[in-house]
């Protein structure tokens, strides 16, 4: 082999490298944070949490991308200590369904349909069908599944590139040599945690081996023992995505790593234990792509069958491996914030999912604030006032978090619907947040009363009731239709919006009557106009979410045109509305 089989062996894996990205990939972005889904929710039983770790590695084609998302899964609170356990051990043996698709690049027969069975024979199909959809198709499933043909294409030529180029290495005597050294297992299993730990993905490894044994001077014994290995060095990106993590990520990473190394141990001393009795005939053979897939799903079954009804010792042993600290204990804002998992931003549709999730929990927050600080005005307490504050503080924070991590997944290849869904997101957070701090802004009027004992007339109560009222269900609509993503309820904010721009006047102009007659103060003015002014501007940002959430779903973002298309004389249903709301919020 001269220098230049070493560049092409070097560009075949690079290109079975970005192959096997690239299909992971688009199979990751068609599921659209299903798959996710799947792990998160059908986790009931530990035989159970098996099958599902196996089908879905089966489907992305990566343990290590699974075990990553089951670590942020447990780092957020998502999911239990306990079900983790059985999906890390699917996900093993889900991972060897690759080598079982590599293995069959050894079909060789006459027949034209068993050549066609080979994946080097219709791989060429799949990428010129690919490659026209990617070039030629604006549909997104299309497009997923496209980028799934080319990228098992790249793959398979990869393959076939490296496994052409290193043929020749059965004609090179230091090669040959080399070969009787990693049959010693703790040389071979060494070489194997090497390998894997650099290419960072057991699949990768295993699809390299089948390559080098089409020389036809690897043997089993050498092949088993890296097997092995590369099992264990793909729990490095594991243990690297936990860094940082909370200590029930760091463990899930350690199941991942003691169920490898125990799986090793096990297979090995059973194995070798079995050959020095009943030697096997097939050790000292050649191995094959078939044959080494066998023994990566052998390996795998074998481990998850002895170590399955050990789980929960498994769970003991990585507790006392890293051990609580009661001191620690998260928040309730810090869990839902811990939702925002940078390891959820290789799967951009589920990182998506959750963003949502920690919106509508800022939603809720902000609503509630609101809630309370208008309460304050009727009966004040310090307790309900400090909560306002907590409440404002939170919703700063979320703010500030979510906005970061939206930016973050801002630069993925997402889906249409994805990007629709964090549009929406980034123009809503603002407004909560301006809402939150109009909330702040409602609590200091009514401490400013409390502290200068001031009171407002029965008249101005009963204005100030139907104003809290309206503002209370203009905040109720708007964050059920974020939540929910109901169009037919975002439709009804603008109509009430005007209606509170109309109460707003209506209170101001009455105040100004009352203070002409002496039944109200300068003071008292000047606070109900903060008040009104607060009520006011909630309805606005109200307003903004509305539309906001009507204009993205319509790819439309000018928003003084859309509002002002439904305030023209004409516009029946919009008036409608508007005069149904007046009636219902009519001042005494």
């Amino acid at each position: 082999m001269d220098f230049f089989d070493l560049l092409t062996m070097i560009g075949g894996l690079g290109l079975f490298l970005y192959g096997m990205k690239m299909m992971g990939d688009g199979l990751a972005q068609a599921s659209g944070g299903r798959l996710e889904k799947i792990l998160e929710n059908l986790t009931s039983n530990r035989l159970k949490a098996v099958l599902v770790g196996t089908g879905v590695t089966a489907m992305i084609q990566s343990s290590s991308a699974v075990t990553v998302m089951v670590v942020g899964f447990v780092n957020s609170g998502i999911m239990k200590l306990e079900q983790a356990v059985g999906i890390i051990m699917g996900a093993n043996v889900g991972t060897t369904i690759t080598a079982w698709i590599l293995g069959a690049t050894g079909i060789s027969s006459d027949s034209f349909l068993v050549q066609m069975l080979n994946p080097t024979s219709f791989s060429p199909l799949l990428a010129i069908a690919g490659s026209a959809i990617l070039l030629f198709s604006h549909k997104d499933k299309l497009k997923h599944a496209a980028t799934i043909m080319v990228g098992f294409a790249i793959l398979m030529f990869g393959m076939n590139t490296m496994s052409s180029t290193v043929k020749p290495l059965a004609e090179v005597p230091e090669f040959v040599n080399l070969l009787p050294r990693l049959s010693n297992p703790v040389v071979g299993i060494l070489v194997g945690i090497i390998m894997c730990a650099i290419l960072q993905s057991s699949s990768v490894s295993v699809g390299i081996l089948q390559s080098l044994s089409m020389t036809g001077v690897l043997s089993y014994d050498t092949v088993i023992p890296i097997i092995l290995g590369e099992s264990i060095g793909a729990c490095v990106p594991v243990l690297l995505s936990s860094i940082g993590a909370r200590k029930s990520a760091k463990r899930t990473a350690l199941i991942y790593l003691y169920f490898n190394l125990l799986g090793s141990v096990i297979f090995m001393v059973g194995f070798y234990a079995l050959n020095a009795v009943h030697p096997f005939a097939f050790v000292s053979q050649a191995a094959t792509p078939f044959g080494i897939a066998a023994v990566h799903s052998l390996y795998k079954i074998v481990a998850v069958i002895c170590l399955l009804p050990c789980s929960r010792l498994l769970v003991r042993l990585v507790c006392l491996t890293v051990r609580d600290d009661p001191a620690a204990e998260a928040k309730p804002a810090d869990r839902v914030l811990s939702l925002l998992d940078s390891r959820f931003l290789e799967k951009p549709s589920y990182a998506v999912e959750q963003s949502r999730v920690v919106a509508v929990t800022m939603a809720g927050l902000a609503e509630e604030s609101v809630n309370v600080a208008m309460g304050l005005l009727k009966d004040y307490t310090e307790n309900e006032a400090w909560h306002v504050k907590e409440l404002e503080e939170q919703v700063d924070r979320f703010e500030d978090e979510l906005g970061t991590y939206l930016v973050k997944l801002s630069s993925r290849n997402l889906s249409e619907r994805d990007s629709h869904t964090l549009s929406t997101i980034l123009h809503c957070i603002s407004d909560f947040e301006r809402i939150s701090d109009h909330a702040l802004n409602i609590m200091e009027c009514a401490q400013e009363m409390r502290e200068k004992g001031l009171e407002f007339s029965e008249k101005a109560k009963k204005e100030v009731e139907v104003f809290s009222r309206a503002v209370h269900d203009i905040l109720n609509i708007t964050m059920l239709s974020f939540r929910e993503n109901d169009l037919d309820l975002a439709r009804q904010v603008e109509p009430l919006e005007e209606v509170i721009d109309g109460l707003n006047l209506d209170i101001k102009q009455r105040h100004v009557k009352r203070l002409r007659k002496g039944k109200c103060t300068i003071e008292l003015g000047f606070v109900l106009s903060d008040i009104t002014t607060d009520y006011e501007r909630i309805s606005d940002h109200c307003s903004n979410i509305a539309v906001c959430l009507l204009q993205v779903n319509e790819d439309e973002f000018d928003t003084h045109a859309y509002i002002d298309g439904l305030k023209t004389g004409d516009n029946v249903d919009f008036r409608g509305k508007v005069m149904a709301f007046g009636e219902r919020y009519q001042l005494p």
